[in-house]
């Protein structure tokens, strides 16, 4: 089958590489837009952007693309899905309109209000002067967030009044989200453990995966700016079968009675950021689409054909799909630039690489800001590889590091405290 998958990450490298690495044996031609050159081994890069949702429909026309995975936010809320659809192409991701779920948050907050779903108390504001106003009379710390899309870095928790409005007036005053920070929701901060379920959603039914934990900050001890993301393990350590049950009943089956009752006929996956309170779980906030780094932690569990279960999604069938995970945990380890998520260089040779396969051959290596250099592989982006292993036994954390630490490139640096080490 000739399978495109929409982004050029991490992710959209592990997608890739689950499809290809898929237990029948079955091999797919695997196109990747605009991917990126380390994951030429599982999928041929496309000098297609994300976002050029016409491009990528005439080059799936034209190279008749028999099935599109979509795994960034961005071409989701641009209507990629709708605009395949309107052509008869089979594509696994949400419309516009549900994809709003994560493209708006104030249309998120509403629908969690709607709906009954645990969220933090919220206010949302179009103009700074009234955002500014609200803060001034908020007790702190709060969270400030950027309606539209950001890069997973448009949510700003800040402990002072000083801290809140520096936060207000970098996004809506010097638009350092642009559009997206046209609107802000201004929350209340809540105190817990995050835990990230990713569902597979097909409109009518819905199934949670195994949990994972994310390490949003940029360094140790969770401090210092939100990122994409620095790692993530699977399971979570903090999620319970309380925790488990309650987020079925209290979030996740109230969302998808939510999303019938809108008429969104949501076809993708959809992952539910928690926060694990005292009081039960509470979503923080909605994506429409795979975490990253989640994807590279949960997706090397899956023991079932993924191919057969977004497809199951399409048919309105992922009930009768037996989807069955591996028992032993996983730790992702991203490797950044230097300036990681504000300013940094790029274009440094990575070294190791070689070593890395074969000292550590059951490391999972998945690129994200890599180009082809005259001397191998160079740094391309902020975040740029992400190393994945395995364990049965509690070390999945300390196998990463070990593999990571043959890796470098001139100003790499990685966290220390992803997981138990």
């Amino acid at each position: 089958m000739k399978i495109l998958i929409v982004g050029g990450g991490g992710r959209e490298h592990a997608l890739a590489w689950r499809i290809a690495n898929n237990p029948s044996g079955t091999r797919h031609k695997i196109y990747c837009a605009p991917g990126n050159a380390g994951m030429t081994g599982v999928a041929e890069p496309v000098a297609i952007q994300a976002t050029d949702v016409e491009g990528l429909c005439a080059f799936a026309k034209r190279e008749r693309i028999e099935y599109t995975i979509v795994g960034m936010d961005a071409p989701l809320a641009l209507g990629l899905a709708d605009r395949f659809a309107s052509e008869g192409l089979d594509v696994f991701g949400p419309k516009k309109a549900a994809a709003m779920l994560e493209s708006s948050k104030a249309y998120a907050k509403r629908f969690m209000k709607k709906y009954g779903i645990p969220t933090a108390e919220y206010a949302i504001f179009d103009t700074y002067e009234a955002a500014s106003e609200y803060i001034r009379k908020s007790p702190m710390p709060i969270v400030v967030k950027a309606d539209g899309l950001a890069f997973g870095k448009g949510a700003l928790v800040c402990k002072t009044q000083e801290e809140a409005e520096a936060a207000l007036r970098g996004i809506m005053i010097d638009k350092q989200f642009g559009e997206s920070g046209n609107r802000v929701v201004i929350e209340k901060f809540l105190t817990g453990k995050e835990t990230s379920i990713m569902t597979f959603c097909d409109g009518e039914h819905i199934v949670p995966m195994v949990s994972a934990k994310d390490y949003k900050n940029a360094f140790d001890g969770d401090i210092g700016p939100n990122t994409g993301g620095m790692g993530a393990v699977s399971p979570s350590p903090y999620y319970t079968e309380n925790d488990a049950m309650r987020f079925e009943h209290e979030i996740m089956l109230p969302t998808l009675k939510g999303i019938k009752a809108e008429g969104l006929d949501y076809v993708g996956f959809l992952y539910f950021g928690l926060m694990l309170t005292d009081k039960g779980p509470y979503v923080i906030e909605y994506n429409a689409r795979f975490g990253d780094p989640e994807a590279q932690a949960v997706l090397p569990r899956l023991k079932t054909d993924l191919l057969e279960i977004c497809k199951a999604c399409n048919h309105k069938s992922i009930d009768k799909v037996d989807i069955r995970w591996d028992n032993k945990e996983s730790a992702c380890i991203c490797l950044v630039s230097e300036g990681y998520p504000l300013k940094y260089e790029t274009g440094f040779t990575i070294e190791g690489l070689d070593r890395l396969q074969k000292e550590h051959n059951d490391a999972l290596v998945f690129f994200a800001g890599v180009r082809a250099g005259d001397n191998g592989f160079e740094t391309d982006g902020g975040r740029v590889i992400g190393i994945t292993c395995l364990d049965g036994e509690g070390l999945a954390a300390r196998k990463a590091y070990e593999a990571a630490s043959v890796l470098s490139f001139a100003g790499m640096r990685y966290r220390t405290d992803i997981g138990p080490v």
